[in-house]
């Protein structure tokens, strides 16, 4: 072998034939630290290699590959012969042996190398415990003044996967143990010295431990932080507190006999620089040091186990038996370890006529059977679980006629053929060869041991061609690698693996994704509502991605504002009981949400606020300024800290708000309870110092005295406002852009954000690294583009939108990339994913600034808003920065265009700067989006009335007063909508009516028994009024109804009145005057004139809106779906629908309230009921589109006598006729 730039002799090393079963070992004399290797073409030659694979080894056995940071298992080569190519290894290596194995090489030439490699002296102290009765202790000096940290390190290597590996003892029978169980290494805390002391398992760290390869450990304690790295795995937990103090008294080596009463686990293996606080203790038990005892060798003495790995398709191993001629009698055995359910374990012939054996893995079980032409004649399964990882043992034997399989010396099933069983010449393990016959999947994992007719294999034979043949293995070693340890699914998902690759099960955690990165959960109620939810109970995750679980808190959305509500354990009025002897009493606040959710919660809102209240009877409160308060409350972070204002009054002023307001009960205090008086009075208000929030407990001091009487009350807390939805930044160049330190995101990143733009492309988001980036950006109007490179090459996912992206509406973003896949989703659209490399990069190193809403590049910046901008749960403050940056603004207005529709029942969008708000004055409705009609709804007794009147426009114009709401706007008639919803047992009964000066009206009403509904026109005078019958019967079944009328005309002046009629009408017909003095009994809810709203008038503005209330009109909340019977029908006469209706209760994670406590519909709801049930009385809706066709032929003066079945193809016309007619005066009866 020659080294670099050696021009002698051949010039390198280069085997006869150029194949991957070539290596070249190299033999460094010692252990040495390897740091680097360089590698070179043959010298003079067309011979070099591409790529290859690194071995390193201790012993020129059990051989282990070196992987790079990610995984990468290959290391790229060169490209001619002579230039030099050298990789430092980033964690640098300890062995004896190294082994090179080409991989690829030139094409046009052979494989050809010249090596060097490069380290250092490596130094070590080892033992070897034998598993029975060596071991090793170290006891401290009585009296030795303890550190502020302790530290143990060492290396092991074992080939056993259980053993007490370290024992530090304390006093008081307190122990720490480090011991292996099942591969892994458990981290133990230990009291009591029985033989079974009370253990908490602490930490379960690494995996495979037991491969024969060194893992290094490091133990540090410092106070009740607890730090166990394994090999390069750390994590860090806290221990009891009792812990802290404890002093050590010994470190051993698997309990050694020190402690005879607890019989140890075994540890069988070697260990290497055992060292305590930085004593070496295998150096000081060489040298005899009376603090280390034990019984040990000072050398690794290691067995020799040669494994083999077959890594995929086409991997197999073909032996010949043992025996030159077939034998009815044989056994085959063998160890093996995977992750995969199924594989094929061992084919063979069997029976003279075509008859096969094959031993199977099949949902992680093994399963024998016997198969000739396409039929099963023998069938046998052992074993479960086998897909663990740990290697299981298979003895497969058939002796006088019995055929029997074992697993791990356990399981056994038995059978006995009914026919001979014959070995052909030879047996495959893996694969079945060139034959390709296999149906049960191709094996991947680890087998060692194997043995024919009891005889072991001798596997370096096979690897040296000596023995039988092989495809694809990889010889003297196992490279299985456990994907789960460290697992890379977050937030508690469970991790399961196959040989190739991983899977998180996110199933109850609260978030998703292939890494259960991304929450399911929006971040605030303010979040919800502008998905369109109402109030209910929601799961928020403050910090999405972040390492903040997610929280329960009620959203209330009844009001203008959002408020999230976080209850705590006592938000009633609780009356103080006094206690003999105690002269304070204090009380402690428990709230259904962490530590770290109430404070991220409370942060990310802009308003918080806890109602403090204290009613007393000669119970004083704070007392005078100068003087130390009665009472305080501890508020803010931790255990809080001492306040001595009260609610209403300012932080650090030691006052109540009634002394800020200078309205006290006594002048000469600040609190109205320091008056001491022998009357109840109250002090309370509102805390709005978000630094004392939340109320943490309460300390009441004058409540002792006779006579003394008091009750508080700490409501729940209550924030409203989400800082981050609506922080944003317009960019109103290309060039402009804004800039933020470096994304850091090595193995998981989300993105998520809201744009709007008239730009056609441009890029939102881009940070660089020296060859690594990250980027998305809108490459046309319709696609968005997410693209990313970790050294793997660029990989790009994009979404295509059916419609236009450059509409100026809010649309959202959320990409999200780890190790196994990238994906991106636009606004609701499916998720789009790509996956990443089984084997390749997958850290994304950055190291320029984070550019928004541009490049570093300076083109293909974007035009438009970016809100609410997320980078793995943090948001980006981009007000604040457009504040000082050129070209970008703070804010982006312009939210109803996106928001609007949310606006339900004539709501109006009303523009804000951070969001939007619907106002309600124009509809019947109530509610954040105007769609609760509870609030308006209203019980009729019989002697109930209610008449609204409006006066004729031009006759109101001659009065001083202007109108004084817009209650009376729009009284000029281009269309007509009367809408309704009724609650009634009485039959006949009617509903409505509408009449004009123009002796035209129209009626609506019950008939007689509840059998259907009538509808009575009369739109010419001179003419006898139509009917229109609806089959819908059982409309007076005490449910809750729903009738929509909507007419189309020229103009129209109108009298309408409900139930009781306020004076009767000369020109009614006489059957409706004997309805309408029936009265009405029963619930009106959301009735609707065109854009005026006569009951919600009279409920809530009766004292400034022209209303005439007679009799008793009871508000009730009748009008609400929810207090319906599920059964109720709904029926609206123009777009005709009836349903049965449940309570919209949403399951955790649907985005749905969990408990709607305030019973609101929502705009879902009626449009299922409308599309399902359309049908059902279409008739009558296209009966009424005759009529309406009718009217327009009246209004022309056309009178041709249409009939009601004479057309149904009658289309209605929705556009404003160009005529504008002044109404008369009108009177609205109910």
């Amino acid at each position: 072998m020659s080294p670099l730039y050696s021009h002698s002799g051949a010039g390198g090393w280069s085997p006869l034939v150029s194949d991957r079963y070539q290596w070249l070992q190299v033999d460094l004399g010692e252990r040495i630290q390897i740091t680097a290797i360089a590698t070179q073409g043959r010298y003079g030659s067309s011979d070099w290699l591409t790529s290859y694979l690194l071995m390193f080894s201790d012993t020129g056995h059990n051989w282990k590959q070196y992987r790079q940071e990610d995984s990468i298992g290959f290391f790229p080569g060169n490209s001619n012969a002579d230039s030099v190519v050298q990789y430092n290894l980033q964690q640098p290596e300890v062995a004896r042996f190294l082994r090179l194995i080409p991989l690829d090489w030139n094409p046009n030439g052979r494989i050809g190398l010249r090596l060097e490699t490069y380290g250092c002296p490596y130094t070590s102290d080892v033992v070897s415990l034998d598993g029975r009765s060596s071991g090793l202790a170290y006891r401290l000096s009585p009296g030795v003044k303890q550190t502020s940290k302790d530290v143990v390190s060492l290396k092991f290597k074992t080939l056993r996967n259980h053993g007490t590996l370290l024992h530090v003892e304390g006093h008081d029978g307190l122990s720490l143990s480090l011991e292996l169980e099942r591969g892994k290494l458990l981290l133990l805390l230990k009291q009591g010295r029985t033989s079974s002391p009370e253990t908490h398992r602490l930490a379960s760290l690494g995996s495979l431990l037991d491969n024969q390869q060194w893992h290094h450990v490091i133990l540090e304690q410092r106070n009740t932080q607890l730090n166990l790295t394994v090999d390069k795995h750390a994590e860090r937990f806290q221990i009891p507190a009792e812990f802290s103090l404890w002093d050590i008294k010994q470190v051993c080596l698997k309990k050694y006999r020190l402690i005879p009463s607890i019989r140890p686990k075994d540890f069988h293996g070697c260990l290497e620089n055992l060292q305590f606080n930085g004593l070496n203790l295998i150096e000081m038990a060489k040298h005899k040091d009376r603090k280390v005892t034990g019984n040990v060798t000072f050398s690794c003495l290691e067995s020799i186990s040669i494994a083999i790995t077959f890594p995929g398709p086409m991997s197999f191993l073909q032996l010949p038996w043992i025996t030159s001629t077939p034998s009815e009698a044989f056994s085959v055995g063998f160890k093996f370890r995977t992750w995969n359910k199924a594989g094929l374990l061992v084919y063979f012939n069997v029976l003279h006529r075509g008859g096969v054996l094959w031993l199977y893995l099949s949902d992680a079980r093994v399963r024998l059977e016997i198969i000739k032409e396409d039929r099963t004649l023998l069938e046998l399964r052992a074993g479960s679980v086998l897909n663990d990882g740990q290697w299981h043992s298979v003895d497969l034997t058939f002796k006088h006629g019995l055929l029997t399989i074992m697993v791990d010396n356990e399981s056994v099933a038995h059978a006995l053929p009914s026919f001979p069983v014959n070995t052909g010449s030879h047996i495959f393990l893996g694969d079945d060869g060139p034959e390709c016959r296999n149906p049960f999947g191709v094996f991947q994992g680890c087998m060692r041991h194997i043995t024919l007719e009891r005889q072991p294999v001798d596997l370096i034979m096979v690897q040296q061609r000596l023995l039988g043949n092989y495809s694809q293995l990889q010889i003297d070693m196992c490279g299985m690698i456990d994907r789960c340890s460290p697992s890379h699914c977050e937030h508690g998902g469970r991790c399961t693996q196959s040989w190739s690759s991983f899977h998180c099960n996110c199933s109850g955690s609260g978030y998703n994704g292939a890494t259960c990165h991304s929450s399911v959960y929006e971040q605030s109620c303010e979040a919800y509502k502008h998905n369109g939810n109402t109030s209910g109970h929601f799961y928020i995750d403050v910090d999405g991605s972040g390492p903040i679980q997610p929280q329960q808190v009620y959203c209330n959305m009844t009001e203008e504002r959002t408020w999230m509500v976080i209850q705590h354990n006592n938000t009633g009025l609780t009356r103080v009981q006094p206690s003999h002897g105690v002269s304070q009493l204090s009380v402690h606040f428990d709230y259904a949400s962490q530590e770290e959710q109430l404070l991220a919660a409370i942060s990310q809102s802009e308003h918080c606020e806890q109602e403090l209240s204290y009613q007393c009877r000669m119970s004083r409160l704070l007392n005078a300024l100068e003087g130390s308060p009665f009472s305080w409350w501890l508020g803010g972070p931790g255990q809080g800290r001492v306040q001595t204002y009260w609610g209403g009054a300012q932080p650090g002023s030691q006052q109540c708000a009634c002394g800020l307001q200078g309205d006290c009960v006594d002048p000469e205090h600040y609190c109205n309870c320091d008056a001491d008086r022998d009357e109840w009075t109250e002090d309370s208000g509102p805390l709005t110092h978000k630094e004392s929030l939340p109320v943490r407990s309460l300390v009441l001091g004058d409540v002792h005295r006779p006579g003394s009487e008091a009750a508080y009350r700490v409501g729940p807390l209550r924030c409203h406002g989400d800082k981050n939805f609506w922080n944003a930044a317009f960019f109103d160049k290309e060039t402009s852009y804004l800039h933020f330190p470096t994304f850091h995101a090595e193995l998981s990143a989300d993105i998520s954000f809201l744009f709007k733009t008239t730009a056609s492309s441009g890029v939102f988001l881009e940070n660089l690294g020296i060859r690594d980036f990250i980027r998305i950006e809108l490459s046309s109007s319709t696609q968005v583009l997410f693209s990313f490179d970790v050294g793997n090459g660029p990989l790009e996912v994009h979404v295509e939108s059916s419609i236009p992206l450059n509409d100026d509406r809010w649309h959202q973003i959320r990409a999200e990339r780890n190790i196994k896949e990238a994906s991106l989703r636009l606004d609701d659209l499916p998720v789009v994913t790509r996956e990443a490399p089984l084997d390749g990069h997958f850290h994304l190193q950055l190291n320029s600034q984070l550019f928004i809403g541009g490049t570093a590049s300076r083109q293909k910046g974007f035009q438009g808003c970016i809100r609410s901008l997320q980078l793995n749960g943090v948001t980006l403050d981009l007000e604040e920065r457009a504040k000082i940056t050129p070209g970008v603004q703070p804010g982006c207005p312009g939210h109803c265009s996106s928001y609007g529709s949310f606006c339900q029942n004539q709501g109006r969008c009303v523009e804000r700067t951070n969001g939007f708000h619907c106002d309600c004055s124009l509809s019947a409705y109530t509610g954040v989006f105007c769609q609760t009609g509870k609030l308006v709804s209203a019980v009729f007794k019989s002697e109930t009335s209610v008449s609204y009147t409006f006066k004729d426009p031009h006759r109101g114009g001659r009065n001083s007063s202007a109108l004084p709401s817009s209650i009376y706007s729009d009284l000029t008639l281009r269309e007509e909508n009367v809408s309704l919803s009724f609650r009634t047992s009485q039959s006949p009964a009617l509903l409505l009516y509408i009449s004009s000066y123009y002796r035209e009206y129209l009626a609506l009403l019950i008939n007689k028994h509840s059998e259907g509904m009538q509808v009575r026109y009369r739109l010419d005078s001179s003419r006898e009024a139509d009917v229109l019958r609806s089959s819908v019967s059982g409309l007076a079944n005490g449910q809750l109804h729903t009738l929509t009328i909507r007419r189309l005309s020229d103009s129209v002046s109108v009298q309408v009145k409900f139930n009781t009629l306020c004076k009767e009408s000369e020109d009614m017909d006489a059957d409706l005057a004997w309805l309408a003095s029936l009265s009405f009994t029963g619930c009106l809810s959301a009735v609707c004139f065109n854009t005026i709203s006569p009951l919600k008038a009279a409920l809530l503005h009766p004292d400034n809106s022209p209303v005439i209330i007679s009799g008793p009109l009871v508000k009730s909340n009748c009008g609400s779906a929810a207090s319906a019977n599920p059964h109720a029908q709904h029926l609206t006469v123009f777009v005709s629908f009836s349903a049965s209706l449940a309570d919209q209760s949403g399951s955790e994670g649907s985005g749905q309230p969990l408990v709607n406590a305030i019973r609101t519909d929502s705009a879902l709801v009626g449009g299922i009921i409308a599309v399902v049930i359309f049908a059902v009385v279409t008739g009558l809706a296209i009966t009424a589109r005759c009529l309406y066709r009718r009217k327009e032929t009246y209004r022309n003066q056309e009178v041709k006598g249409v009939k009601q079945d004479d057309s149904q193809d009658f289309s209605f016309n929705n556009q404003a006729d160009s005529h504008n007619v002044s109404e008369h005066p009108k009177e609205y009866f109910m």
